[in-house]
């Protein structure tokens, strides 16, 4: 699915930034320059390596119309070049001088938004080249940020922990405590998700920080009322902080880190692949617009670039969600996509050959797989009834859904410790005590004011969920 193609190892101290156009590559590092590759053979343009700032360089990217690059640094500047021969179009000084850690253009290139060590914020027009509105955060340095799809309002990350949501007009509409050791990055997904109500539109962003967490949220924009922030999931799997996350462009995948995440609303996060080749952390990565690329940069001083096979990722994803609920239904070639993904193409032409579909895959034994299949090695015979028996757990496992009532409203996943809150209702209680820390005192289902914030026990109800998961192991 995903094959280390190229890597680029110009820079001589730590790689802070990688972004794409549809035609090059841009990478920024501590060494102070932003070098800037062809996608054609990842050769250097003939005006790189870009050298305007004094400073390290924290941050880059190209306006989606392709036409400028911007940088940022400790230097107190952003700089904005043409993307085209590389001459510098305009030295953006921060009001207060504070180092600049990130820069972002809106979606229609009109606009470039930087954010500073001292928590300032500034919107610059690009037609001008002047500065437009300018805001602060609370407390901490700015040091994330990324914009809606649909332009009207853009989210920021800091060092304290806090995503901030603005608008195109420098407003704040909400703020909410995301990371308790701060926020290293942010991303919105590129495809918008509609509500149940045309009032509403919701968009998708996945935050990361130094807590060694992903968490997954829904933006709720309406435009008479502002925005809010719903916490939907945190992704584990990285053992130290996470210091980069990004969307693919059809918003079905996530990139963290140095793991590659399936991201899908309302579902179970699952790791699709793991790529290790850097040798210390991973502080970027990026997907390429248009074409299959995927760019990772790290402290290791290289950046490496990846082929991506969306289109096998995808396939993927769908066998998983087809292989729970619809296995005894699947054709031979719904059998030989599966194989695939679970690493097993060798055995494609076998199963084939012998009519293998969904109901008989399920009925396979290990007498079957050496009898009629005259599969020799017991390895790989054992390795093929891993997979089978995998997949007959998973087809049980959602065999019987999940009654409702054993779900928490909040995070809608089965509970394994519920808890009973002033309103009347049962939670899980890791979600409901988020949500009081996040200076919530309403009710998460009727919206009215918590009388209390005692939370019980629910030890009839965690029995009863006791008792129907005994069931399910039956």
């Amino acid at each position: 699915m995903v094959t280390l193609i190229h890597t680029l190892a110009d820079h001589s101290d730590d790689v802070n930034y990688c972004a794409f156009s549809s035609s090059c590559l841009a990478t920024c590092s501590l060494d102070k320059t932003v070098r800037v590759y062809s996608l054609k053979d990842f050769s250097q343009l003939p005006y790189s390596p870009l050298k305007g700032h004094a400073y390290a360089v924290h941050c880059c990217c190209f306006s989606p119309s392709g036409h400028f690059l911007a940088s940022c640094s400790t230097d107190g500047t952003s700089v904005v070049w043409d993307a085209g021969d590389g001459q510098m179009l305009a030295v953006l000084e921060q009001p207060s001088s504070s180092p600049v850690r990130v820069c972002r253009f809106s979606p229609d290139s009109t606009c470039l938004v930087s954010g500073a060590a001292d928590g300032s914020v500034v919107l610059w027009n690009m037609q001008s080249l002047k500065l437009y509105r300018s805001g602060n955060v609370k407390d901490g340095s700015l040091v994330a940020c990324a914009f809606a799809p649909s332009g009207n309002f853009f989210v920021t990350g800091s060092s304290c922990g806090d995503l901030t949501v603005w608008d195109d007009k420098m407003r704040c509409l909400c703020n909410e405590k995301a990371h308790d050791l701060g926020v290293t990055c942010c991303d919105i997904s590129s495809q918008p998700v509609s509500g149940e109500e045309h009032t509403f539109r919701y968009f998708q962003m996945a935050s990361c920080g130094q807590d060694n967490q992903i968490k997954l949220w829904l933006i709720v924009f309406a435009d008479s009322s502002g925005a809010e922030l719903k916490y939907k999931r945190t992704l584990s799997g990285h053992s130290a902080p996470v210091l980069a996350c990004a969307f693919s462009h059809d918003g079905q995948i996530l990139v963290s880190g140095f793991k590659i995440t399936n991201v899908l609303l309302q579902s179970t996060g699952d790791t699709l692949h793991t790529l290790s080749q850097h040798t210390r952390y991973v502080t970027t990565c990026a997907f390429a617009p248009c074409s299959p690329l995927l760019a990772t940069g790290s402290m290791d001083k290289t950046v490496n670039i990846w082929q991506f096979d969306l289109k096998q990722a995808s396939a993927g994803i769908a066998v998983e969600n087809k292989s729970k609920v619809t296995v005894e239904d699947w054709s031979e070639d719904d059998v030989s996509a599966w194989l695939c993904a679970q690493d097993l193409a060798d055995f494609v032409g076998l199963f084939k050959m012998n009519n293998i579909d969904g109901k008989e895959l399920l009925n396979l034994t290990k007498e079957s797989l050496a009898n009629e299949l005259r599969i020799e090695s017991l390895g790989l015979r054992n390795k093929v009834l891993q997979k089978i028996e995998s997949l007959r757990m998973d087809v049980r496992a959602v065999s019987v859904p999940v009654p409702d009532e054993f779900l928490c409203p909040i995070t809608r996943e089965l509970m394994k410790d519920p808890v009973i809150a002033a309103d009347g209702y049962s939670y899980e209680r890791e979600a409901m005590e988020n949500w009081i820390t996040n200076k919530r005192r309403s009710s998460p289902m009727t919206n009215l004011p918590l009388p209390s914030l005692m939370l019980t026990p629910n030890r009839t109800l965690k029995m009863a969920i006791s008792r129907w998961l005994e069931t399910q192991q039956q």
